[in-house]
């Protein structure tokens, strides 16, 4: 009995990251040309402070574990994957080629599954191994499209280097989270972790660079709906899918937004994707369907 509970709490995992996935995907990906005009850091404290919101009416009634270690954790996590990351992010993006950016993107997951497996010892077995090689190489080609001529890697910048330290900190947000979520309510972390967020970038880009708070009536919805549904739900779900099953599982499937993404340019933008993109994505289907045949990782948190 206990077995199948464990099973079904495992496969409710893997749901909840798959949802995660075509959330985070599909409406970033449909809401970006309608908001291409908003300064990214405006913009990203806006949509975390929309989650905060809409993640209060499901934590209102939680209570967040009073400890000092607890308090570290989600000041920690806040700080790493709410403020420093994205800051960090936004502004090596405006400088830095789409190309470049599109390709260190994916550092979070290599980055969340290096430390998981170094500092939290999460095991991954022979098959774990080569799913997550299928997955990450997946992830390599879906942004790329193996064209490496653009890339300006081999001289690197300031900004590149800033779009690393990003994921990096995305990573340690991610792990951190994990350990989190075993003593306080998924909602509750999420909103904390908004509200941090988006007051502080908020406060960075209005006062710290002298943004203008201005939007066009046109960008109204698409920004709530990618708060909401974009940011809010998708890391709700995320959050659900750390609890039930290990940051290296979770991660990995989430990567799969990027081809959810591709997806939704396909079938509403009327965008054209590559062969490259389709091989991409069964890839990364492949290596999902291994990595859940076997569920090869052992979660020792």
């Amino acid at each position: 009995m206990e077995f199948h509970k464990k099973h079904r709490n495992a496969r409710f995992g893997y749901v909840f990251a798959v949802l995660a996935a075509v959330m985070f995907g599909s409406v970033s990906t449909l809401a970006k040309p309608l908001v291409s005009t908003v300064n990214p850091l405006l913009l990203a404290s806006m949509i975390y402070l929309i989650s905060a919101a809409t993640l209060t009416p499901l934590a209102h009634k939680q209570k967040f574990p009073s400890s000092k270690k607890n308090y570290l954790l989600i000041i920690t996590i806040s700080l790493s994957g709410a403020v420093i990351a994205p800051s960090l992010f936004f502004i090596g993006l405006k400088h830095a080629t789409a190309s470049d950016a599109a390709l260190i993107a994916n550092g979070e997951t290599f980055f969340s599954v290096l430390i998981a497996i170094l500092f939290f010892k999460e095991r991954i077995g022979r098959i774990g191994y080569i799913a997550t090689s299928l997955i990450l190489t997946g992830m390599v080609i879906v942004t790329t499209d193996l064209n490496f001529s653009n890339l300006t890697l081999e001289e690197f910048h300031y900004q590149d280097w800033l779009l690393i330290l990003s994921v990096f900190f995305w990573g340690i947000d991610n792990n951190l989270s994990r350990m989190l979520i075993e003593k306080a309510e998924v909602a509750k972390i999420a909103q904390i972790k908004s509200a941090i967020g988006g007051a502080i970038m908020f406060v960075i880009a209005i006062f710290g660079f002298g943004i203008p708070f201005s939007l066009e009536e046109s960008q109204i919805i698409p920004i709530l709906v990618l708060g909401m549904i974009g940011f809010a739900a998708s890391l709700y779900f995320f959050m659900q899918s750390l609890k039930r099953i290990s940051t290296v599982r979770t991660v990995l499937i989430f990567s799969m937004a990027s081809v959810f993404g591709l997806g939704a340019s396909l079938i509403f933008l009327h965008e054209q994707i590559s062969w490259y993109q389709i091989i991409a994505a069964i890839i990364m289907i492949l290596g999902i369907w291994m990595m859940n045949r076997k569920d090869p990782t052992i979660n020792p948190i």
